[in-house]
C-alpha cells in the first residue's frame, strides 16, 4: 500500500508543477494593480503612471494604478505584503518604504522578508544647497565657514527621518560639521526659511531644488550620486569632492509580495528594463529629475539591502530613533 501510494503521489506533483508553469507562461491574463504609496498628483505618481502605460503596453495587459496615500507609506507595503503573491498585485517602492523609514522607527513590516524585488525603476540625487546669502561661494569654503561657526549653524529637513534629514546627518558624520536639524513638515516650508535666512543649508531632492536653483535663492555646492546629473554639470559629486561612497539618493522601484514565482519575476523584469531603455523615457522623468536605473531582479534586491543597512546604522550611530 505504501507504494502504491508514493507512485500515485509522482504525477499528481508533476501536474502541480506543470499548472504553475502554465500559469506563468499565460501571465498577465487579467489587469495588474499598481500600488502607489502617496496621493495622486506628485512626483512620484507621475513616475508611477509613466512608466506603468509604457508597461502595459509591452505586455499587453491594463495597469492600474492605485494611489494608497497615508502612514508614510505603511499602508501600502502591508496592503501590497499580504496580497497574493501571483504578480497582479504591486507597488512602487522608494527610498522611505525600503531605506529610511524601516532604518529609523518601527514599521509592521520587514523591507526585505515580506516583499519579491522586482526591478529598479531609477533615482535622483540630494543636492547640498545653502542660503546664496552666505559668504561661501564652493563646497570648500562652505565646510571652512561651517567649521568657524560650529554649532551655530542650522539646517533645514521635510520632516526627522526623511531622506533630506539623514542625508545632513551622513554629510555631517563625514566632514565632522556641527549644524542643528530644524525639521518641517515637509520640504516648502523648509525652502521658504532657507531663502529666508532662518536655516543655513538643506539637502534637498534635486527635483524640489530645481526652481530655486534657477531663482539663483540658493546655492548649489555638490550632489549625491556616482556621477554628476545632467540637469546641474557644472555642480560636483561628493564623490569628486573626497567623501567617498556618499551615493545616497531618492529611489524608485517595483516590488511584490514575498515569494513570487521566478518565471513572473524574470518577465517583469525583463520588460520593465525594456521599457527604462528607451530613448525618451529620460525626457519625460526629467520633469522629477528621475535618471533610469535598469537592473536584474538580483541586484534590486542587494541595493534594498544595502540601502536599509546603510540608513539602520547611520540612525544607530547618530541616535535617531522615532516613534511609530
Amino acid at each position: 500500500m505504501k507504494r502504491r501510494a508514493f507512485t500515485l503521489a509522482i504525477p499528481t506533483s508533476a501536474f502541480l508543477g506543470l499548472h504553475r508553469s502554465a500559469r506563468a507562461e499565460d501571465f498577465p491574463s487579467k489587469p495588474i494593480r499598481y500600488i502607489v504609496p502617496v496621493a495622486a498628483g506628485g512626483g512620484s505618481d507621475m513616475v508611477g503612471r509613466t512608466v506603468t502605460e509604457r508597461w502595459g503596453k509591452l505586455l499587453n495587459q491594463t495597469f492600474i494604478v492605485d494611489n494608497q496615500g497615508g502612514g508614510g507609506g505603511v499602508i501600502a507595503s502591508q496592503n501590497t505584503a499580504r496580497a497574493p503573491a501571483d504578480g497582479y498585485t504591486l507597488m512602487q517602492g522608494y527610498v522611505a518604504t525600503h531605506g529610511t523609514s524601516p532604518a529609523t522607527r518601527q514599521v509592521p513590516y520587514d523591507p526585505v522578508k515580506d516583499f519579491t524585488p522586482i526591478g529598479m525603476i531609477g533615482g535622483t540625487p540630494n543636492v547640498l544647497v545653502i542660503n546664496a546669502d552666505l559668504p561661501a561661494k564652493d563646497f570648500r569654503q562652505f565646510l571652512e565657514y561651517a567649521k568657524a561657526q560650529a554649532g551655530k549653524l542650522s539646517y533645514g529637513s521635510a520632516g526627522a527621518g526623511s531622506l533630506t534629514h539623514l542625508t545632513m546627518e551622513l554629510f555631517k558624520q563625514q566632514t565632522g560639521l556641527q549644524m542643528t536639524h530644524v525639521p518641517y513638515r515637509g520640504v516648502a516650508p523648509a525652502f521658504t526659511d532657507l531663502m529666508g535666512g532662518q536655516t543655513q543649508a538643506m539637502f534637498p531632492g534635486l527635483a524640489a531644488a530645481m526652481p530655486h536653483l534657477k531663482s539663483g535663492r540658493v546655492r548649489p555646492l555638490a550632489v549625491t550620486g556616482r556621477a554628476r546629473h545632467p540637469q546641474i554639470k557644472d555642480v560636483p559629486t561628493l564623490e569628486e569632492l573626497g567623501l567617498a561612497g556618499f551615493d545616497a539618493m531618492q529611489w524608485y522601484g517595483v516590488v511584490g509580495p514575498a515569494h513570487m514565482p521566478a518565471a513572473v519575476v524574470k518577465q517583469l523584469n525583463d520588460t520593465l528594463n525594456t521599457v527604462l531603455k528607451a530613448p525618451d523615457l529620460s525626457e519625460k522623468l526629467a520633469v522629477e529629475a528621475v535618471e533610469p536605473m535598469p537592473m536584474s531582479a538580483q541586484q534590486f534586491g542587494d541595493y534594498i539591502r544595502a540601502d536599509v543597512a546603510r540608513w539602520t546604522q547611520l540612525a544607530r550611530d547618530r541616535k535617531i530613533e522615532l516613534g511609530t
